[in-house]
C-alpha cells in the first residue's frame, strides 16, 4: 500500500511554476529521493508534503487519508532540515525531548525513547552539552535523533548534509540509511548531490522545471537515463546524435559525428533507417582498444588527469570532444593519440 500518494500537484509562486501536475506514488518503509538542481521545485514538494505549503491544485494522501487542510502538526511527520534548527540554548537532551514534550508523554517514556534513539545514532555522553560544543557531524544527529523519537509515519530531508565536509557527508549519509531501513520510516529525501541520491535511494524522482524526468532505481536511472537532462545530470556523460543507416536484429548502425558505432537496443524503441536517434554512454564504459573489439575509436588526449584508481581523460576525435576513464598503469599525457572501443551494449538511447 503507498503510505505517501501525490496526485497532480501544482504550485505557482508569482509568475514562477514551482510544481507542475506532479504525480507520485510511495510505499510504506521506502526512501526516495527529490533530486534536481535549484528551483526545480523538490523543496516546493517537500513542504507541500509537511503542510508548510498549500497547492493550487491537486491531493496529498497519507495512506488513504487527505491532508490538504490538516495542520502541519497534525500530520505526524518529521523534517531534519539544511541548518539542522537545534534550539541553541537547550542541552542535547532537551533538544531530543522537544516533541515528546509536545506530545505529553510521560518523563518515563521520555527516558526511554531518548536512549534509545542516543544509542542508535552514537550520542552517548554528550546529553548535557549545547548545539555550540557540538561538531556539524554531532549537530546533524542530534537533529535526525529529535526527528525521529517521536515516531513519524513519513521523516522528511531538506537538504540535510549540505553543511559537512566531503568526508563526513558520506559517513552521516550511511547512518542515516542504516537509521531509515532499521526502523522503516517512509522517507522523502531532498539533495542536488548526484552521488548522494544514488547511495542512498530505493528510488530516485529527477526533476527539473517542476515536473518529473524520470523515476526508477539508482541502476536504472544511471545505467538507462531516458533524456539528455537525466544523462547529463547523473554523473558524466558522452551524449551524440546520429543517424540509423542500418539494423541487424537488435543491433543498429548509427553514422555519428566521430564515425559509425553500433548500437545494440536496450528495449525501448529505435528509429528506423535514415532517422536521427540520440544516445549516450559513461566514461567509463570506453576500454582501451584491443584487436576485435566493437566500435573503434582513435583520437588525441587534450587532458590526462591522474586521480589514483583511475585516470580522467578529455580526448579529440575528428574534432569532437568526448570523456574517458580507465584504469591505466602507464601515464597517459596530452598529445598522445590513444584507441579506445565502446561495448555495443553501453549505449542508452534517448527520448529528448
Amino acid at each position: 500500500m503507498s503510505n505517501l500518494k501525490i496526485t497532480n500537484l501544482t504550485k505557482r509562486f508569482s509568475e514562477v511554476l514551482a510544481v507542475d501536475n506532479l504525480n507520485l506514488e510511495v510505499a510504506d518503509g521506502e526512501f526516495v529521493t527529490l533530486l534536481g538542481p535549484s528551483g526545480c521545485g523538490k523543496t516546493t514538494i517537500l513542504r507541500t508534503i509537511a503542510g508548510f505549503c498549500n497547492p493550487d491544485r491537486g491531493e496529498i494522501f497519507f495512506g488513504d487519508k487527505i491532508m490538504n487542510n490538516i495542520p502541519p502538526n497534525k500530520r505526524n511527520t518529521a523534517m531534519c532540515f539544511q541548518s539542522y534548527a537545534l534550539f541553541p540554548h537547550m542541552s542535547v537532551w532537551d533538544n531530543i525531548s522537544f516533541g515528546l514534550k509536545m506530545q505529553k508523554i510521560s518523563r518515563q517514556g521520555q527516558k526511554k525513547k531518548i536512549s534509545q534513539v542516543m544509542e542508535m545514532l552514537g550520542l552517548e555522553g554528550l546529553e548535557k552539552r549545547k548545539p555550540g560544543q557540538l561538531s556539524g557531524g554531532q549537530q546533524q544527529r542530534v537533529a535526525l535523533a529529535r526527528a525521529i523519537v517521536t515516531e513519524p509515519k513519513i521523516l522528511l530531508f531538506d537538504e540535510p548534509l549540505s553543511n559537512l565536509d566531503a568526508k563526513l557527508r558520506v559517513q552521516v549519509r550511511i547512518e542515516i540509511r542504516d537509521m531509515q531501513k532499521r526502523l522503516g520510516i517512509t522517507t522523502i529525501y531532498v539533495t542536488h548531490d548526484q552521488d548522494e541520491a544514488l547511495a542512498i535511494s530505493d528510488r530516485i524522482v529527477v526533476m527539473e522545471r517542476g515536473h518529473i524526468e524520470q523515476l526508477g532505481d539508482p541502476y536504472n536511472i544511471y545505467r538507462n537515463p531516458e533524456t539528455s537532462f537525466v544523462a547529463g545530470f547523473i554523473g558524466l556523460a558522452n551524449i551524440y546524435e546520429g543517424t540509423v543507416v542500418a539494423r541487424d536484429g537488435s543491433r543498429y548502425t548509427v553514422e555519428a559525428p566521430f564515425g559509425k558505432v553500433v548500437i545494440v537496443s536496450d528495449g525501448r524503441k529505435i528509429p528506423e533507417a535514415s532517422k536521427t536517434v540520440k544516445f549516450v554512454w559513461r566514461p567509463e564504459d570506453m576500454k582501451i582498444y584491443i584487436q576485435g573489439a566493437p566500435n573503434r575509436v582513435k583520437g588525441k588526449i587534450l587532458q590526462a588527469v591522474f586521480m589514483g584508481n583511475i585516470t580522467d581523460i578529455f580526448i579529440d576525435v575528428q574534432g569532437n570532444k568526448m570523456r574517458a576513464q580507465i584504469d591505466e598503469s602507464r601515464k597517459l599525457i596530452a598529445g598522445d593519440v590513444i584507441e579506445f572501443s565502446i561495448p555495443e551494449d553501453a549505449f542508452s538511447i534517448l527520448r529528448g
